[in-house]
């Protein structure tokens, strides 16, 4: 389900039952396009998350942790000039529409009362978040800065007038009568009756006009009480927030939605079913966004690698020539006494191949001397090429095998891996630093932990510096030390010494979960005694080698992961 009107209705009573006279204390901007407010209100502080995201705009609380980031944007500096000890005096839903109007009264630096709005528009990729002076309307600040070349109907920058959305000549279904629905029913335009409600009703998800539909049994004289008696219990805050998984498209509704047929799952709010619902979805995307530059150089690298692997597999190729040119060479020379300059080619018997034909190219203006010379040059030329190009095959693919490590590790990183994996592809001179004072290296943070069935602790490295830190400074001898064998992905320590049959399959499973093969069946993962790992002299992070290993077979499972996590 969007996030419709009806769902923001919902969400609207939820968040004005919990911050009811809240004081706001702390304002954060942790993504481009996310204000969280700190609000203390009931004895708790609660964080009001704000999202103008194109593809995830939503309002709701959340318990889901925020990295902030080290200087605040702009429209965050004026969110806390206005609104850091204000009080949330009111929330209330324009109609029955995605806009929601927040308002705080505060004081300026004068003491004097200063009552602003906070408006959230949840449009797509049109939504914005609006910083507003009530009194006059003026825009303090907005989220995104639209100019009027953009946007002629009204001017979505600060100390501009606030100017509401194009209004839209559509019924409130929460203010609705018999009259009405009926006049919309008996509307002669060939429609399905989900559109025609669709249409004529302000706010309406598809999902939620296709449930109503089917709640009637598509019998119009059902219709109009199926209406009143979903809009009432929606009205009177009856929600029963559910999840529902049908085949492989997932469902968020604020009452379970009897048109979905799939298994689901109940929230005690609508809050704790949108954190669910958009914790992977919108973390996914936050990588994407903060690790953008990071992911273009990588596959820049590595598109790069893998040309010059095969221009060095190429030369290689040819160095198999080598032998063919000393031979022609050696046959020149002893025929030297029957050739003479001039000559264009040369069919002489090949002692070397039991005295048949061999014709071999000449140039007409060398002597016979000289051509022998010029084979016999291209034969050590080749042969020193082999030693050469066999070094640098296995310092691209060394390379190749290191990038497509740390590419795999930003695709199942979280938003506090990015900073990581950045810095250590600064100390590997893949990017520069931007400033030119000296800093400290940045170490490696503390890897996750998961705990077995039985008890003993797994800990897993999420970057090539963790990796390192985990298995050659963190982890005992002892310990078991797991890796998805020939795969790029995270390394995993056992902390025991004689773990079960039953944690041993566990950690394989964590480790082929946090592997390129995530989406994999039977994924072959190799375990050994962290005293036999040794990383070779000048190794790229992450990279070791090892022996003694015994390998085990698992499918990465999601929900098992996720039941170890600590």
């Amino acid at each position: 389900m969007s996030f419709d009107g009806i769902f923001t209705h919902a969400m609207v009573d939820e968040l004005r039952y919990a911050l009811n006279n809240g004081r706001v204390s702390k304002v954060h901007q942790p993504y481009k396009n996310e204000i969280i407010l700190v609000i203390r209100a009931n004895g708790k502080n609660h964080k009001l998350l704000l999202s103008a995201h194109p593809s995830y705009a939503r309002i709701q609380l959340t318990e889901i942790p925020y990295e902030n980031p080290s200087s605040p944007p702009n429209f965050c500096m004026v969110m806390r000039k206005h609104l850091e000890g204000a009080v949330l005096e009111d929330i209330q839903q324009v109609g029955n529409d995605r806009i929601i109007h927040f308002t705080f009264k505060s004081r300026d630096e004068l003491g004097d009362v200063q009552n602003m709005m906070l408006i959230v528009e949840l449009m797509g990729r049109h939504s914005n978040l609006f910083l507003v002076e009530q009194d006059t309307q003026r825009i303090m600040d907005t989220i995104k800065h639209v100019p009027v070349s953009q946007n002629t109907y009204r001017a979505v920058m600060p100390g501009a007038t606030y100017v509401t959305p194009p209004h839209q000549d559509k019924l409130n279904p929460f203010e609705t009568t018999n009259s009405a629905l009926i006049e919309v029913l008996e509307n002669p335009v060939d429609l399905p009756l989900a559109k025609k409600f669709q249409q004529a009703y302000q706010g309406l998800g598809s999902d939620t006009a296709n449930e109503l539909v089917y709640r009637s049994e598509e019998q119009l004289d059902k219709f109009p009480e199926v209406v009143h008696s979903f809009i009432e219990t929606i009205r009177l805050g009856k929600t029963a927030p559910t999840l529902t998984q049908v085949k492989k498209k997932t469902f968020f509704t604020p009452v379970p939605y009897l048109s979905l047929n799939g298994e689901s799952e109940s929230y005690p709010t609508l809050s704790t079913l949108l954190d669910h619902y958009y914790q992977s979805k919108a973390e996914k995307d936050r990588v994407q966004q903060q690790g953008a530059d990071l992911i273009h150089v990588v596959q820049t690298e590595l598109q790069r690698n893998m040309k010059k692997l095969k221009k060095l597999e190429k030369t290689m190729a040819e160095t198999e020539l080598a032998d063919d040119y000393r031979i022609r060479g050696e046959v020149l020379t002893a025929y030297l006494h029957e050739l003479h300059k001039g000559q264009t080619e040369a069919t002489l018997a090949n002692f070397y191949d039991e005295d048949r034909p061999m014709t071999i190219a000449l140039n007409p203006r060398s002597t016979p001397s000289q051509n022998a010379q010029k084979y016999f040059s291209k034969y050590q030329k080749l042969k020193n090429a082999i030693i050469f190009v066999t070094e640098q095959i296995r310092l691209t693919n060394e390379e190749i095998d290191y990038l497509d490590s740390v590419s795999t590790q930003l695709e199942l990183a979280t938003p506090k891996d990015i900073a990581e994996i950045k810095e250590e592809l600064i100390q590997q001179g893949y990017l520069k630093k931007k400033t030119k004072k000296k800093q400290k290296r940045q170490k490696a943070s503390a890897p996750d932990k998961y705990v077995s069935s039985d008890g003993d602790s797994i800990l897993v490295g999420k970057n090539n510096l963790q990796n390192d830190q985990l298995t050659l400074k963190t982890a005992r001898k002892s310990d078991i030390w797991l890796h998805t064998k020939n795969i790029p992905g995270s390394h995993v320590i056992i902390q025991s010494n004689d773990p079960s049959e039953t944690t041993i399959l566990e950690a394989a499973n964590i480790a082929a979960y946090f592997s390129k093969s995530q989406l994999s069946a039977s994924v072959p993962v190799d375990l050994v005694e962290v005293k036999k790992i040794r990383k070779p002299n000048g190794a790229k992070p992450g990279f070791v080698i090892y022996e003694g290993q015994r390998t085990v077979f698992v499918t990465p499972d999601k929900t098992l992961v996720d039941k170890l996590k600590v």
